[in-house]
Formats: C-alpha cells, structure tokens, sequence
C-alpha cells in the first residue's frame, strides 16, 4: 500500500472519504436512532429506507452517462456541496426545536440519493487516478477510510448522542463534508473527462447521442454474462447492507434492551471488522484469488446473520457483527476491484450505476419485507431474511467465478463472454 499513498491525489480522495465518512456515517445512525424513538415502529425505518431508494432509481440510467461524460472530481464535488447545504438546513431547524420526523425523511432521500451517485463517481474516479498494477490496493485504502470514518461515527454517536442531540451532530456532518470538498479542490487542476466519442454519431443530437451512450452501457454488459452476475453480486451484497439498518437498532433496543450504547457497540463491531478487513483484503485477495475470496466473503456474512437470533447478550450480538464486518471489507473489496478490471475505463460510471439500479430495485422490494416482518413477527426472522440475500450473493459469486480469468485491468473494450 505505500506505493498508492505516495500518490498525493489518492492521499487527497483517502482523507476526504474517511472525514466525511465520520460525518456521515453519525448522521446516518442518529437519524436512525431518532426516528425509532420518536415513532417505535420498524415498519417506518423500512419506509425510509425505500424512500431513500426511489428518486435513486429515476436518476441511476442518466447519472451513468453524465458520470462518464464529465469530470468526475467536479461532480463529487458539487454533490458534497448539495448535500451540505441541505444538512445544513436541518441542523439549524434541530437547534431551534422545531425539527419534525417527515423534514429528517426528507433529508435522507435527498442525502441518500447524492450517495448513490457520488459512490460511483468515486470509485470511477479511483479507478482514473490508480495505475493498473494496484486497483485491489486502492480500493482497500478507500474502503479502509469509508469504514474507518464509519467505525469512529457508529462508536461515537451511540455514546454522544444523549450530550449534543441530532443537531450537533447534523453539524458535524456538515463541517466533514467542508473538509472533504477542500480535499478534493486539490487532488487536480482543470477539467478531465475519459469519454470517448463515436465519429458515427457525431452528427446526431445531443439528445439522440445521450440515450445512444445509455443503450451502449446495457449492450457491454449483455454481451458479457460474467460481468453481470458479478454486478448480481454486488447488487444483492450492497442490498443486504442497506436492509441492514432497519434491524440494527432495533436489536439494541427491543431484544438486549441495550439503548444507543448496544447500538453503538453494534455499529463498532461491524465497523471495527470492516476496517480490518479491508487492511488485510489485498493480500487475502492475491493468496485466494478474487472470486474465491467473493464467495467466501458472502458466506462469512450470510453465516454471521444466521447465527445473530442465538446471541445471548449484546457482546456476542457485536462480536458476530464484527465477523460480519470483516467479511464485507474483503468482499466488497474483492467485488470493486473486480468491476474495475473487467470493465474499462469509460464505461465505468454507466456499468456501475446499472448494478446500482439494480441493488436498489432489491432494497425496494426487500426492506418492507424485513420491516414488516420485524414488527408484525419478530426481529430474528426478519434478520434470517438479510442473512438469506447475502447466501444469495454467494450463489451468484460461484457463477460469475466460471467466467474468464481476471487479469490486469482494461482500458479499452472487451471481448464477449
């Protein structure tokens, strides 16, 4: 890893993921943490969860393009700013006591779908700024800062939540995300874009070379069936994370009686693990082989989950959240990196955001199942539902490893499956 950290633009993108991270991932769990409190019903988190997927799904097939066709670094940049201005909004309406449950859902659509398209222009522009010899280490830095910021955020909010309220720590977001857009102001300089053009359609209308791009984006995955059951792997992996936070809380809460503190151990076990795992991802990843590691990463969770309803007290509730935590360090490591080198640089932002469509069309259809299945049954069987989609995952990961071997990354096109 020290030859990416010499590289100063990646130092720039790794501490800009990991301070807003700090932010967000408080913001996240106090937002959670509220809402529980104030309406005592799973049922809404798995409302909020949806909510936050919808406008995402509308937006995905055109960000794609516009993430291909500009520069990256400036769209992550103005998404920071949007969103810091919203958070804003909300943090002033907290500190003067007139802050209501619907304001918070709306901020976390909003927040939630800049997420959504900010992701993926990081991981392309990661993906730009890497040499090819070292995507798997890249990607563990950026994974290692976005659980390292998630870890610090999920231990600390349980703990300070009673002391400043969801205002402060709306505030601390925002000052996180201010650090972040400083950042990446200084990764470079000037406008660089890795699109391509097609002479062929080059005299048609912009409209017309726009849904060209899009349609182009579906055909390179079509024509390559392991490329998409390794996006079928992410989609269910990332799915099953998003579904997770309707039952984390609630766990602490309804079934150790533990509070914002058993919530906040939760979070650090998970987010401890997650962190480890990405440290030790890149070499675990070279010795199993990227697939394999996939497989087993997606196992590890799926086990981890089943075992959750056997927990006896909260320290053994984190403990399997810990186990859980490593495992998707190397797994959603081992599934970016493999994305990166199969797909090539220009088709990165509309191929990823196809995969992301499609883990939000599973997010919608599974995360009332689990909330109305912890409300109306009980909380462990809804946990066995997200441990079934992660055993999915696995399912699908053993498909794509009968693909072609993974070899250094490409740059131009690909040959089909």
């Amino acid at each position: 890893m020290r030859s990416v950290l010499k590289n100063r633009p990646l130092r720039l993108l790794f501490a800009a993921n990991f301070i807003s991270m700090i932010g967000s991932g408080m913001n996240s769990a106090a937002v959670i943490w509220y809402i529980l409190q104030a309406t005592g019903s799973e049922k809404t988190l798995a409302a909020l969860v949806v909510m936050q997927a919808v406008p995402t799904l509308l937006l995905m097939p055109f960000s794609g393009v516009i993430i291909d066709r500009e520069d990256r670094r400036r769209i992550v940049m103005l998404l920071d700013i949007a969103r810091a201005l919203i958070i804003l909004v909300v943090a002033l309406l907290c500190f003067h006591g007139s802050v209501q449950v619907w304001q918070l859902f709306v901020m976390n659509i909003l927040v939630s779908t800049g997420f959504w398209m900010f992701w993926p222009t990081v991981n392309a522009l990661l993906q730009e700024l890497s040499s090819t010899s070292n995507l798997a280490e890249s990607n563990a830095m950026l994974l290692a800062g976005f659980q390292g910021g998630w870890l610090i955020a999920g231990a600390i909010v349980g703990f300070v939540y009673n002391k400043i309220g969801i205002g402060g720590i709306l505030f601390l977001d925002v000052a996180s995300y201010g650090f972040s857009i400083a950042c990446y102001a200084a990764v470079r300089k000037g406008r660089h874009v890795v699109h391509q053009h097609n002479p062929e359609f080059a005299h048609h209308s912009p409209f017309k070379r726009f849904f060209h791009e899009m349609k182009d984006g579906l055909l390179f995955v079509k024509d390559r069936p392991y490329v998409a059951t390794i996006g079928t792997t992410w989609a269910l992996f990332v799915a099953a994370m998003m579904v997770t936070s309707v039952v984390t809380a609630p766990i602490s809460d309804k079934i150790f009686h533990a509070g914002a503190a058993g919530y906040g151990w939760l979070n650090a076990g998970w987010g401890i693990g997650a962190f480890l795992g990405s440290l030790i991802a890149a070499k675990t990843l070279e010795k199993m082989g990227m697939r394999r590691a996939i497989v087993v990463a997606m196992l590890l969770l799926s086990a981890a989950m089943f075992m959750l309803p056997f927990a006896a007290w909260i320290g053994i509730a984190a403990a399997l959240f810990f186990v859980a935590g490593t495992a998707r360090g190397i797994g959603g490591i081992g599934l970016s990196s493999c994305i990166m080198t199969v797909v090539p640089r220009h088709y990165m932002g509309r191929v990823q955001n196809l995969f992301s469509v499609l883990a939000i069309i599973v997010q919608i259809a599974m995360a009332p199942v689990v909330g109305g299945t912890a409300q109306g049954k009980s909380l462990m069987s809804a946990v066995m539902i997200i441990a079934a989609m992660y055993l999915l995952a696995s399912f699908s990961g053993m498909f794509s490893a009968r693909g072609p071997d993974i070899g250094p990354p490409v740059t131009g096109d690909l040959p089909s499956a």
